[in-house]
């Protein structure tokens, strides 16, 4: 298939002419496969004889919606990439998505309904059947609902968009009931709010990387987790090499360097929770300098007449002349795009923080510009953002159970237990609710305290849609529909919802038979937004063409028109971070921070993404806390060496890993590992940072503040070998590495170790 880029996209599938570029991708599709007439006499060992189909689709190993395509071959999915016609992915997939696979084939999966038997220690699963299952809880909704009492009912669930979303709401409104929570770790609550708050709207804005020449990231981890980092992968491409005249310059402000810092022209330490004082520095610097001439400069000069570039660097850290000079630079480079996200949203001051990022967008024009931030159009499928659970919401859910008021809680695909800090004692919540109800495809720490198990089919054997957030700057849709025939006796999420619905009896309301027939119902209102050409063809031509395309989009923008509120400006500042603990008591500053394998704890029952090597260390399996090499040489600390991290809320052990590229008052441990269940490949690797997390909140949106936490090391005197791919490179004293020397003493080759060559001037 043809690569497709935004632009020939737009191009394809115009104004809802969906046929247009599913035209053009079936005329791909359609093309006989070459065959030849004399088969393999000896066939290659992975051989299988067969044609490959190829079914469109969209991930769920993540919450950015990229396009997939699935080739399966004789009824086995074989291989995932991305859909070069979605817009998101562009024809790129990320490792997780990739390794989708693995959740299909998993040895771990459930396999048919349970039901809990026993009680304490000797509690265990015995198999039933479905008709048991959905009957147990049908007949309990259903007597809750006859007497009024649906808001008796919780329904937990990941996040998710489009119909499924739709139908969640439609089951819960049945009920009577308003607990619908949508629950990630990883939502980035302080980004929609601090948006709220600037620009009047919950969706999140298109950063248009692609396009721009100077990007300036506030903790954002673009590369790697932040939001959309395969489509952001794809714009930073592009503004390195995409132009032949012009290469875009990246900058990354973070105490401790991710991926996307590595990647960046210039990596910036920053004190932890100061990055929203350093972009009013900035924009003190913007305004000060003359470089701002709106008729609100007098409002923006008194709102950062605190923030001169010497207070600034003060308290975060970075030098008078690196601010001045980063602020000129925003100017001077057009156009020049800030974003902020990641740790630097996780502080008791995360959504300030935001809207002093946004600020600098706003006083350098970048917005609704070309190369900067570009306001997204109403998504065209159904909108979730009022569900989403704050870490309030959850304790707040986790209260409702201890007192009572709860009698059934479904759990749809998220795991609290395990990205719950135990302070919220949400485990122990569930032992007080009589009836938990798991629809997840895996044991993981929440399912195995259910009672009830009503397991789902995986997002591959599934029907479902999808409209991302954030859009790409036009309105964009997918359908996800099955690759594979069911590989157990599993059903999809969707169906499970309605056939619930049926034996509560609300069928007259709910009358769909499945997920499929939802999905038509749905889309048939998309399709009718359609031109003459799109209604001329008919439904049913249009959804083929949905299915076989793998997109639907149209050339509807988000305005481009902005006028900012004057109380934004009044009311712009941001407090110095709070923390935890004392710094005597407690000298380090933890920084939790989402593994690129495994995400929030999601992946790590993947074999694959357990052997594919950290980017930053080559760790494999396993935990690490990254040190310093200054903190490592005062406390007399090597790699290997193990230590207790130890918070106000609890201790955890783990070894070390000597980071040069991270603050000597900073530690960091990765997320993702130290399960107590989720299968053979999850089960007992590594540490959980999450469970020494301290409780504290950003106040605007009620979410943790997961990088609030202060911590103390000690040494244990154990030690360990992380297992990893990177070592010294050795020569053995074979003499066989080749050096020149310019003039200067070089290492001996007695050590075995590559000489090491010094330029002096």
């Amino acid at each position: 298939m043809p690569n497709i880029d935004r632009r020939e996209f737009l191009k394809l599938v115009g104004a809802g002419g969906v046929s247009v570029g599913a035209g053009f991708m079936l005329r791909e599709a359609n093309k006989d496969p070459r065959e030849y007439l004399i088969p393999h006499v000896l066939a290659p060992e992975d051989f299988s004889s067969g044609l490959d189909t190829f079914y469109n689709s969209v991930c769920s190993m993540c919450p950015a919606g990229c396009g997939i395509s699935v080739r399966t071959r004789e009824g086995r999915a074989k291989k995932i990439e991305g859909n070069p016609a979605h817009p998101v992915s562009q024809g790129r997939l990320c490792t997780l998505g990739q390794a989708g696979l693995q959740a299909l084939y998993n040895p771990d999966r459930l396999t048919a309904p349970m039901r809990r038997t026993g009680e304490g220690e000797s509690a265990s699963f015995e198999e039933i059947t479905w008709e048991q299952g959905l009957k147990q809880v049908g007949d309990r909704l259903d007597l809750l609902r006859a007497a009024r009492r649906g808001n008796r009912v919780a329904f937990l669930t990941q996040g998710v968009r489009g119909h499924l979303a739709q139908l969640f709401e439609s089951f819960m409104r049945q009920l009577g009931s308003p607990r619908l929570l949508h629950y990630d770790f990883d939502h980035p609550h302080t980004l929609y709010a601090a948006n709220q708050q600037f620009f009047g709207e919950s969706r999140l804005p298109y950063y248009d990387l692609a396009n721009t020449r100077l990007l300036l990231s506030f903790g954002a981890d673009y590369l790697n987790n932040w939001i959309s980092p395969v489509h952001h992968s794809l714009g930073f491409g592009e503004s390195r090499q995409g132009r032949a005249d012009v290469r875009g310059r990246f900058v990354q402000i973070e105490p401790r360097m991710s991926i996307s810092g590595a990647a960046a022209d210039e990596w910036i330490p920053a004190k932890p929770g100061t990055e929203g004082i350093l972009a009013l520095g900035l924009a003190h610097h913007i305004v000060a300098e003359g470089n701002y001439n709106g008729a609100d400069l007098g409002a923006w000069t008194n709102a950062l007449a605190d923030y001169t570039p010497d207070a600034v660097a003060e308290q975060t850290g970075v030098p008078v002349n690196t601010i001045t000079r980063l602020a000129d630079s925003f100017v001077d480079t057009t156009p020049s795009l800030a974003i902020g996200g990641g740790a630097a949203g996780n502080h008791s001051n995360g959504v300030d923080t935001l809207v002093a990022v946004n600020a600098l967008n706003y006083l350098v024009g970048n917005i609704g510009q070309e190369g900067g931030l570009v306001l997204n159009p109403e998504p065209a499928g159904p909108a979730v953002q009022q569900h989403r659970a704050s870490y309030s919401a959850m304790v707040e859910l986790a209260e409702a159970a201890r007192q009572g008021e709860i009698d059934i809680l479904i759990i749809s695909g998220t795991n609290p237990v395990f990205t719950l800090p135990p302070a919220a004692e949400f485990a122990e919540a569930l032992a007080q609710i009589p009836l938990v109800v798991s629809l997840s495809s895996f044991l993981d720490e929440t399912t195995a305290l259910a009672d009830v198990i009503l397991p789902s089919h995986t997002y591959l054997e599934s029907w479902g849609d999808d409209f991302p957030e954030p859009g790409v700057g036009f309105s964009v849709g997918a359908v996800s529909q099955p690759v594979v025939s069911p590989l157990y006796n599993t059903r999809g999420t969707g169906d499970i919802i309605l056939d619930l619905a049926r034996r509560m009896g609300s069928s007259s309301v709910m009358p769909w038979q499945n997920m499929e027939e939802f999905l038509k119902y749905g889309w048939r209102r998309i399709y009718q937004r359609g031109d003459s050409q799109t209604l001329a063809q008919g439904f049913d031509a249009f959804w083929t063409s949905v299915l076989k395309a793998g997109a639907w989009g149209e050339t509807t923008n988000g305005s481009t028109a902005f006028t900012l509120n004057p109380d934004v400006i009044a009311g712009i500042g941001v407090a110095p971070p709070e923390f935890s603990g004392s710094e005597e008591d407690y000298p380090f500053i933890l920084h939790p921070y989402l593994s690129p394998n495994f995400h929030d704890g999601r992946g790590a029952n993947l074999p694959w993404m357990q052997e594919l090597p950290d980017p930053m260390t080559s760790v494999v399996y396993g935990s690490w806390v990254e040190v310093n090499p200054v903190t490592a040489e005062e406390m007399g600390l090597s790699e290997g060496d193990l230590v207790d991290i130890q918070s106000p809320h609890g201790q955890l052990r783990v070894p070390v890993f000597v980071y040069p590229a991270i603050m000597p008052n900073v530690i960091a441990i990765p997320i993702g590992q130290g399960h107590g269940e989720y299968g053979r490949y999850a089960k007992g690797r590594g540490v959980n940072p999450i469970e020494i997390l301290s409780p504290l909140l950003e106040p605007i949106t009620g979410n943790l503040a997961s990088s609030a936490t202060r911590v103390n090391l000690t040494p244990t005197g154990g030690r360990v070998k992380l297992v990893k791919t990177g070592g010294v490179s050795r020569d053995l004293g074979r003499d066989i590495v080749q050096h020149t020397s310019l003039g200067v003493e070089v290492s001996s080759a007695a050590d075995n170790s590559i000489p090491i060559t010094e330029v002096t001037t």
